[in-house]
């Protein structure tokens, strides 16, 4: 179930969204927690025309409710607008180990989401945070927001691509 435009071994994990000042830096949405975290992990691959590139961060911080970072190669504003828009990815190997029954975001992403009663209701295209708890984005024609909690996912099966989640296909 990998994602064709994403290599193996790779987890997305924000991208760039703006510009930050004329030096160069740019704004981050980062899927990390917390957030900051993500300026841990140099170097990023950040897919710029199609393509993967491994980018060193030279420094980084949070900022406000997101984060900014400078990037080896992109000493002006107008070097790093070329950035905008592109996805971050770590490599899985970088990042630390989960306990059992544990996953990241982009692990789940791609998989088919099926309930107890075998009925399917699509894949998950994205998750998002409420604060109380996170949030499955399930399409498959029409759009299925399931809480991705213990109570509702009941079985993540990374080598089927399946998740199997309590829930009510009316719901």
């Amino acid at each position: 179930m990998a994602d064709p435009s994403r290599p193996d071994g790779l987890v997305l994990f924000g991208r760039i969204s703006g510009l930050f000042g004329v030096q160069g830096w740019v704004k981050v949405f980062s899927y990390a927690r917390p957030r900051e975290a993500i300026i841990g992990y140099s170097p990023w691959l950040v897919k710029i025309g199609g393509d993967w590139r491994e980018i060193v961060v030279e420094e980084g911080r949070a900022q406000g409710k997101g984060v900014v970072a400078r990037l080896a190669g992109y000493a002006d504003r107008d070097q790093a607008s070329a950035l905008v828009g592109a996805e971050i990815a770590i490599r899985l190997a970088k990042l630390p180990p989960l306990k059992k029954g544990e996953y990241y975001w982009a692990q789940l992403v791609g998989l088919e989401v099926v309930n107890l009663a075998g009925e399917k209701f699509g894949k998950v295209d994205y998750l998002f945070d409420t604060g109380a708890n996170d949030v499955m984005v399930v399409r498959n024609g029409r759009e299925r927001l399931l809480p991705a909690t213990k109570q509702v996912i009941r079985e993540v099966d990374l080598e089927a691509g399946v998740i199997r989640v309590d829930w009510d296909a009316e719901f």
